[in-house]
């Protein structure tokens, strides 16, 4: 499992150029059932994705594939977690 942290960078203000791509990034992550949930960090300083389903290698090389990283407009950073413990609902981490 993995939590991508997106910090904005100083290209910041061309995010709005490449959204549509990022957009399109996102939704075959979860077509492809490696996201289970993006959503913006507070304030305003980026976005967090957090995904399962794929090597740290897979997911590398997919991130780099999203717009908003390839054009420099956030900074990416993959934390990988080994999940010990959780809830029955997110029991299927645990494999």
């Amino acid at each position: 499992m993995f939590i991508v942290l997106l910090r904005f960078s100083t290209n910041k203000e061309n995010a709005g150029q490449f959204m549509d791509g990022h957009k399109a990034w996102i939704k075959q992550g979860f077509d492809e059932d490696v996201f289970l949930m993006v959503g913006s960090l507070k304030p305003g300083v980026g976005g967090v994705v957090i995904a399962h389903n794929s090597s740290l290698e897979e997911l590398e090389r997919r991130v780099e594939e999203d717009p908003f990283v390839a054009e420099n407009v956030v900074n990416a950073e993959i934390l990988e977690i080994d999940p010990a413990k959780a809830d029955d609902r997110l029991s299927f981490l645990l494999d």
